[in-house]
């Protein structure tokens, strides 16, 4: 009782800190980075390299790190899951509200950490605000990742994950399928559904949490936020190495860059959300009007005081918990209203 008590404390000041300290009257990311130990924990990784031989170690760390921010937001229930593909079994965490909405579709959603980092854990918070907040099911995925698993295994796994879901509506109680992510989570999700628009295969929505998109060019977001930022070039430069290996030679592809990609008829509408201090906050921008211009109908978010990854600082950080929140809203009344749900 005594540890929850100062763990409870602790996460009280540190969110009157990031409250208090971190938004002065011009919105400064740099601020953001100093004040927070969470930044802190994942700029010590980020000079480890992804690409070094200690990769599962960073991961490890990272998921110890993520552990002591955790809170287990109240929700109805979660179950864990396995989902057997053709190349073995992915860990699943299926979330159900507290008051589940009737006639909902199912989320599938896929994590960020650049393909190489995340779980089920480090994702755990988020995934129960959504569910809750949006009063509808969430199934998270844990999808191979590099260096051990290059592409396309994240992406054979996102679409893998989706069909079984598909396959599993009956059992599960939903009325279709949604899919969602946040960074290298959007972009398994954005490729997903695309991939199922082209099989014929239906779905409610797409949730697309600052997306990285494009890989074959630079955007003015990058030079601008891409130093010393949350993400940061060289980080997302040495994640696809690890995901990629040739970078070069797999950047073209439109399974790495769905801004690249010709956008299938009957592809599922899209809610893509945005930080002002993100340096994909361009690439989320002009993916909204890729899909736009081929007549999908999107909705956009952005939150212009918020970074990249704010959603899993929801549990220490008031203002990325109510866009979390916020997020939520908005998801609900996109996949209840969707024609295809």
């Amino acid at each position: 009782m005594r540890a929850s008590r100062i763990r409870g404390g602790f996460l009280r000041a540190l969110d009157r800190l990031l409250h208090t300290g971190a938004h002065p009257a011009t919105p400064d990311a740099h601020a953001v980075d100093q004040l927070s130990p969470l930044l802190q924990v994942l700029r010590r990784l980020r000079r480890l390299g992804p690409k070094s031989p200690s990769a599962v170690a960073i991961r490890q760390r990272f998921h110890a790190d993520m552990a002591d921010f955790r809170v287990g937001f109240e929700i109805g229930d979660s179950q864990d899951l396995s989902i057997p593909t053709d190349h073995g079994t992915l860990a699943a965490r299926l979330y159900r509200p507290r008051s589940p909405t009737r006639q909902a579709p199912l989320t599938v959603f896929f994590h960020g950490g650049g393909f190489v980092m995340g779980d089920l854990d480090t994702h755990d918070d988020a995934c129960r605000l959504l569910c809750e907040g949006s009063g509808m099911p969430v199934l998270a995925v844990a999808y191979r990742l590099a260096p051990e698993a290059p592409f396309p295994a994240a992406v054979d796994d996102a679409l893998a994950s989706a069909h079984w879901a598909l396959k599993q509506r009956d059992a599960l109680g939903v009325t279709g399928l949604a899919l969602g992510g946040d960074s290298a989570g959007a972009n398994l999700a954005a490729v997903t559904a695309a991939r199922l628009a082209q099989e014929g295969q239906p779905v409610v929505a797409q949730l697309l949490l600052y997306p990285g998109t494009d890989l074959s060019r630079s955007w003015p977001s990058h030079a601008q936020y891409g130093d010393g930022y949350f993400l940061d070039r060289t980080e997302r430069d040495t994640f696809y190495g690890a995901y990629l290996g040739d970078v070069r030679a797999h950047a073209t592809d439109w399974r790495v860059s769905p801004m690249l990609s010709n956008v299938p008829r009957g592809m599922a509408p899209a809610l893509i959300v945005t930080g002002g201090h993100d340096m994909l906050t361009d690439e989320g921008q002009a993916y909204a009007q890729h899909l736009m211009r081929a007549h999908i109908p999107v909705q956009r978010l952005h939150f212009p005081r918020l970074g990249h990854a704010f959603i899993n600082l929801a549990s220490v950080h008031r203002e990325s918990r109510a866009a979390v929140a916020q997020i939520a809203r908005e998801w609900r009344a996109l996949a209840l209203t969707s024609p295809r749900n």
